[in-house]
């Protein structure tokens, strides 16, 4: 395990706090765990999300077409 030794702005130290309170934590570092897990999840790659691939496979299912100079048809 990694040990560190941060410096916290007032809000900052009021939030992990609160997070600490909400969740019964032990001590900040876990409410520091807590919101890195949580932003984790916020952040995952949108491929590994069950909407993401509900969307792909609804692309999937539509009618494509066929374009033989992409750049003469869009004009780049």
């Amino acid at each position: 395990m990694v040990q560190a030794l941060i410096d916290l702005d007032e809000n900052t130290n009021r939030v992990l706090n609160v997070v600490k309170a909400k969740y019964n934590l032990k001590d900040k570092s876990e409410a520091i765990k807590l919101v890195i897990a949580e932003y984790i999840e916020l952040e995952e790659e949108p491929e590994l999300r069950p909407e993401f691939i509900q969307k792909m496979n609804q692309i999937s299912r539509q009618k494509s077409i066929v374009v033989d100079n992409f750049a003469r048809r869009y004009g780049i």
